[in-house]
């Protein structure tokens, strides 16, 4: 029994050893049927890599103003209109009503400002305590109106000045055609905010773009201030970077610079349009926006680089490989590394910019003298 048992651990220790001398076979075999470079060294030029993100030239949501149900939408997304197009309405039946009420009242404020001109205009040209009206009736009480008014035209008489009566007419109807005119502006003052908020029942199209998203459907009910859609002028593209502070010293505003875009690996020059004048407090990075060409492939939302320069940095050594050594196969490239016992190891590393057309500079992931392995059968 002792002697079964002392050969039952001899089996369990020899098991993992012979599966580790296989398995360290058939990665030698691998490694030998693959290339194996060694990483080398190259001059960096002072230069760093940051990635990005594509944005359109001009881009704006617009909101709610007024409280109401939505009736119609302009589009869908990746539709372009013009400039002024109505892009999204809402339900403007109770201030149509409001401003019909307005415009009525307009009408009656102007007729009563209309009649008190007359009024003004008949006493100015015709003075009452000139010429008396004529009562109605007989001929006989008109007749001894006219001679009581007569009277006071006597001497001695003790009834008033006219003069000053008269006066005392025309303000008072020059008073009325004020009032009248007061009203005229209140009711137009009214009519006018009314008008504003029926505008702010439509969201317009600030210029000629794409609606890039909608928030909202036709009969939904919204709010002041709710997001209804996004609209952005897209002709024309620009990349946002988050720039280290460190390297802020080393960009000016019109320079151009080297970029590409994750569409077919296209290289274009990119011009500095915009810097942020302040940090943020957190990542320590400034947002700088780079103006592309007209007509690049791609659109928003797509993943850009752009080389900047490094003026901190003086010129030093950084690993270089072979660009076919490099696995695009997650959101990082990486390369497979032989450990001490010659296995591959999968690494993650971040490239910088190309040497000639095959091999590229490293920024991280890698040392020079370290082997890695590329894959001829891929």
């Amino acid at each position: 029994m002792k002697v079964a048992f002392g050969m039952s651990i001899i089996n369990r220790i020899k098991f993992p050893f012979y599966l580790s001398l296989t398995l360290l076979a058939g990665w030698s075999a691998q490694a030998q049927a693959d290339n194996v470079v060694t990483v080398g060294i190259a001059p960096h030029g002072g230069q760093i890599i940051l990635g990005g993100s594509v944005i359109p030239l001009k881009e704006v949501t617009l909101a709610a103003q007024m409280p109401g149900r939505v009736i119609s939408i302009a589009g869908e997304e990746g539709d372009e209109f013009t400039t002024g197009t109505v892009l999204v309405s809402i339900n403007d039946e109770d201030l149509q009503a409001k401003k019909a009420a307005a415009e009525a009242q307009i009408a009656s404020a102007q007729n009563s400002m209309q009649n008190a001109q007359v009024q003004y205009n008949r006493e100015l040209w015709n003075p009452r305590v000139y010429n008396p009206r004529p009562m109605a009736g007989m001929g006989m009480p008109s007749m001894f109106d006219g001679f009581f008014n007569n009277m006071d035209d006597m001497p001695g008489s003790n009834t008033g000045n006219k003069s000053i009566e008269r006066h005392a007419d025309l303000v008072t109807q020059g008073t009325q055609v004020a009032s009248a005119r007061s009203q005229v502006t209140a009711a137009e003052s009214g009519l006018r905010a009314i008008n504003a908020k029926l505008r702010d029942t439509k969201a317009i199209a600030p210029f000629d773009g794409v609606i890039m998203k909608k928030m909202v459907e036709i009969g939904d009910t919204v709010q002041p201030g709710q997001p209804l859609i996004v609209f952005s002028y897209s002709k024309f593209l620009r990349i946002q970077v988050e720039v280290p502070a460190r390297l802020m010293p080393g960009l000016k505003k019109g320079m151009v610079l080297p970029a590409k875009l994750d569409v077919n690996n296209t290289r274009v020059k990119a011009r500095v349009a915009q810097i942020s004048p302040i940090a943020d407090s957190k990542q320590h990075t400034v947002t700088v926006k780079f103006d592309l060409p007209e007509g690049v492939p791609g659109g928003p939302g797509m993943y850009a680089e752009v080389t900047i320069p490094d003026v901190s940095a003086s010129d030093q050594a950084l690993p270089v490989i072979p660009k076919a050594a490099i696995s695009q196969r997650g959101s990082l490239p990486s390369v497979r590394v032989l450990d001490e016992n010659n296995i591959p190891k999968m690494r993650l590393i971040r490239t910088g910019i190309d040497i000639g057309d095959n091999h590229i500079v490293v920024l991280s992931g890698l040392k020079p003298g370290e082997k890695i392995v590329i894959t001829t059968n891929e």
